[in-house]
């Protein structure tokens, strides 16, 4: 039996099911790859994280992340929920922040001194940016039942997990989205459009995680750390602002964004919904 923590992302609300939860296994040590594979296939849900000993020795912990198919690089809440649980069993941080090392190398976790478990990530960089060619525009427009002037831009916002994002023109436009998931069968797909001044948040994003398990993702950290750096060097969005997802889904999930000179923190609120101990 390990240490089990399940903490629910993006929220500040401790209620159930409004932001997006991440199963984590501490003290994960000797576990082999089936294993953790088997145990994320069993949770079920979009990701689950096992903590280990660091092998970098200016990381507190090493991070592996699992959906219920394959083992990710890195992902946004996972990274944020499993902070939280470190530091919910006693962990301390050799420095300022925490730092993760996972298959992305080492990502810098800030507590926030204001609100109590809100915790933010600083945006690993981008392994593949830039322009969507027009083949892959077209199927991502059919899939998404999108015409062509129904998309202002569209880039790669690969951080690890796959990422290709569309800009629609506003928030409606992408909540009125009804997949086709046959034809986005294989991608990870983002959306995001804006919001009214005065609306809920800056923005509005959907997040389709066709690679991994074929659903939407109810708040999508490592999708809304790629839109960020997209975004904000295109000039689109200002250097704060908040995001709003998991709405189509019944979820009030709320992701910070904040610039700080070349670091982009994504963050959010983190609440511990189950704490025991799991047969993996």
């Amino acid at each position: 039996m390990r240490p089990f923590t399940q903490v629910d992302v993006f929220t500040d609300e401790p209620a159930p099911g409004l932001g997006n939860p991440v199963a984590v296994v501490h003290d994960a040590a000797g576990l082999d790859d089936a294993a953790m594979q088997r145990f994320a296939r069993w949770t079920n849900l979009s990701e689950t994280t096992f903590l280990l000993p660091p092998e970098d020795p200016s990381a507190d912990y090493r991070l592996r992340i699992f959906t219920p198919a394959r083992e990710l690089p890195f992902a946004g809440h996972p990274t944020l929920g499993s902070a939280r649980a470190w530091l919910e069993a006693g962990g301390r941080p050799r420095d300022e922040h925490v730092v993760q090392e996972c298959g992305a190398g080492l990502v810098r976790v800030r507590r926030d001194p204001d609100v109590a478990g809100r915790l933010a990530f600083a945006a690993p960089p981008l392994v593949r940016s830039g322009p969507v060619d027009e083949d892959l525009l077209d199927r991502l427009r059919r899939g998404l039942g999108l015409a062509a002037d129904d998309v202002v831009d569209a880039a790669w916002t690969d951080n690890g997990p796959g990422w290709v994002s569309l800009l629609l023109h506003d928030a409606d436009a992408v909540l009125a989205v009804r997949p086709d998931w046959s034809a986005l069968d294989g991608l990870d797909v983002g959306l995001v459009g804006p919001h009214p001044d005065g609306g809920p948040a800056t923005v509005e994003v959907r997040a389709f995680a066709m690679a991994s398990v074929a659903a939407e993702d109810p708040v999508t950290g490592s999708l809304n750390a790629g839109l960020a750096q997209w975004l904000q060097a295109a000039g689109r969005v200002p250097a704060a602002y908040t995001a709003s997802q998991g709405t189509a889904l019944g979820r009030r999930g709320r992701v910070h964004v904040q610039r700080v000179g070349e670091d982009v923190w994504v963050g959010g609120g983190t609440v511990v919904g189950v704490s025991g101990r799991a047969l993996v």
